[in-house]
């Protein structure tokens, strides 16, 4: 586990101040230092703090944690930096297939949609899903028809994909690579960018997750969680991973936590990390802090899980951590300045 120095710590406290806190993640990964330039930082830094300061200003006129973290995430569904909406990896059959999630802590429930390829906004899929449809998840051609019905927009298939995210696929697939998380096989094309990806960025891009997610606490006291991700470059059609199961990679329930995870979907869903680290709180009797670390840090270690989460509690602590280099991930509390990170420090 990556030391967390006191400048960004994983856990932010309330403090004794309990009131609506928001924080957001964009996947998890190896930090490529002295790889970027000032620009190319600022963009990723700015993206998400542009996403926390709409979500708190939200959140400051009395939208629900509910209504946050879905806009959190739509927006970052919108910015093609993130491997969800545009911008999303490619199958090994050169499609996009996306999946989400959301939960609300108020009742438990949950919404979620999964392989989906013509919805612009997955996560707001799942919001109707969970509102609007008597069911918890709705996969492929079924969940798009009902979100059509319910009025979301429909795009074509490729408007979610990028030259660089082909040419990721294009280089993996030529390599023999396999399937990859996010942007692997980037590392390749970042060696002389030549083959349409960008030479440099953030995280190591043949170790990141990608994953978007937010959770919330909101000025009523009640907790959410929404997370949407592309997948994996070249992974095998049909593979779904934990971003659109509810207790692995989203939770939200008012008498423990909200969970939002990023990383090795198989692993998450093993260890069923979302749900793990509520019952570990609400059962357990286990700090925040405590709860989280045990998932991060030994549970998903001993089922080969590298990634991350962010998670918000009934008291309005909060925690964004992770097992790996680094993780775009930023929080806020309203009336204090967005605080947002990349590396472990």
């Amino acid at each position: 586990m990556p030391r967390h120095p006191s400048r960004f710590p994983a856990l932010w406290p309330a403090a004794g101040v309990r009131g609506p806190v928001l924080a957001i993640h964009g996947g998890a990964g190896t930090i490529r230092r002295g790889a970027l330039t000032s620009e190319e930082e600022s963009a990723y830094r700015l993206e998400l703090r542009t996403v926390l300061g709409r979500t708190a200003q939200m959140m400051e006129q009395g939208a629900s944690a509910m209504d946050a973290v879905v806009e959190a995430v739509r927006m970052l569904e919108e910015c093609p930096l993130f491997n969800a909406g545009r911008g999303a990896v490619y199958t090994a059959d050169r499609r996009h297939e996306l999946d989400a999630s959301v939960m609300d802590g108020r009742d438990r429930s949950a919404g979620a949609v999964a392989g989906v390829t013509r919805i612009r906004n997955p996560v707001l899929a799942a919001r109707q899903v969970k509102d609007h449809s008597g069911h918890v998840m709705l996969i492929g051609p079924a969940a798009e028809a009902f979100a059509f019905e319910q009025g979301l927009e429909r795009v074509e298939p490729d408007w979610f994909g990028t030259p660089q995210r082909l040419a990721q696929l294009e280089r993996a697939q030529a390599a023999a690579l396999g399937q990859v998380l996010d942007h692997d096989g980037q590392q390749a094309l970042a060696d002389d960018g030549r083959h349409g990806g960008p030479a440099r960025g953030p995280i190591d891009e043949s170790t990141k997750f990608g994953t978007v997610g937010a959770v919330a606490l909101d000025a009523h006291g009640h907790l959410a969680a929404a997370t949407s991700t592309g997948g994996m470059t070249n992974k095998r059609p049909g593979r779904v991973g934990d971003s659109p199961i509810i207790g692995a990679g989203c939770y939200a329930d008012d008498r423990s936590v909200a969970v939002s995870c990023t990383g090795t979907g198989e692993a998450f869903i093993r260890a069923a990390a979302a749900h793990e680290v509520s019952a570990l709180m609400r059962i357990g009797g286990l700090s925040l802090q405590a709860a989280c670390e045990r998932v991060v840090v030994d549970e998903l270690r001993q089922v080969g899980g590298d990634g991350g989460l962010i998670a918000i509690d009934a008291q309005g602590n909060a925690w964004l951590g992770f097992n790996t280099e680094g993780m775009y991930r930023g929080v806020v509390r309203i009336g204090s300045d967005p605080e947002v990170a990349i590396h472990a420090d």
